[in-house]
């Protein structure tokens, strides 16, 4: 009966239970490096203890670098094409049981990828540098055809 009861609270109650005992096992880790871990006192504790330190060397500039917008929309370029990557996977793993239906949906989707990706090259949000103007043909001067 007691065992009963007990199973019947766990199954019901597993993801407080979870979250308990994570919540305990962090606090005795964190008590524990507390405890046990290494102090710094004096001149250790000093100047050199709020320097950034990368593997050995010091900097020497500020770590704050202005990165182009275009780094930015590879980014998101790669992480609109990999969720779209996802759904192609989940229907490919299903296409034989899916039917018709689903490969006409996935057909359309892709027609749809298809000309957001034209869009996004025809509109120029793939060229790398700055965008040149093309200037139209210069027309040419004939000395023969004016006096002098």
């Amino acid at each position: 009966m007691v065992v009963c009861l007990v199973s019947q609270f766990i199954s019901d109650h597993a993801l407080a239970i979870y979250i308990v005992f994570t919540a305990v096992f962090l606090c005795i880790v964190v008590a524990l490096s507390a405890v046990l871990g290494p102090r710094r006192v004096g001149a250790a504790r000093g100047r050199s203890m709020s320097l950034p330190y990368e593997s050995g060397i010091l900097q020497t500039g500020s770590a704050r670098v202005r990165l182009p917008v275009q780094y930015y929309l590879v980014a998101m370029f790669f992480v609109i094409f990999d969720v779209e990557s996802v759904f192609l996977y989940a229907w490919g793993s299903v296409a034989v049981k899916a039917g018709w239906a689903a490969y006409i949906s996935v057909l359309t989707f892709i027609v749809f990828l298809c000309i957001a990706l034209a869009y996004l090259w025809r509109s120029g949000a793939l060229e790398w540098g700055p965008k040149h103007r093309k200037m139209p043909p210069r027309k040419s001067f004939d000395v023969s055809e004016h006096e002098v």
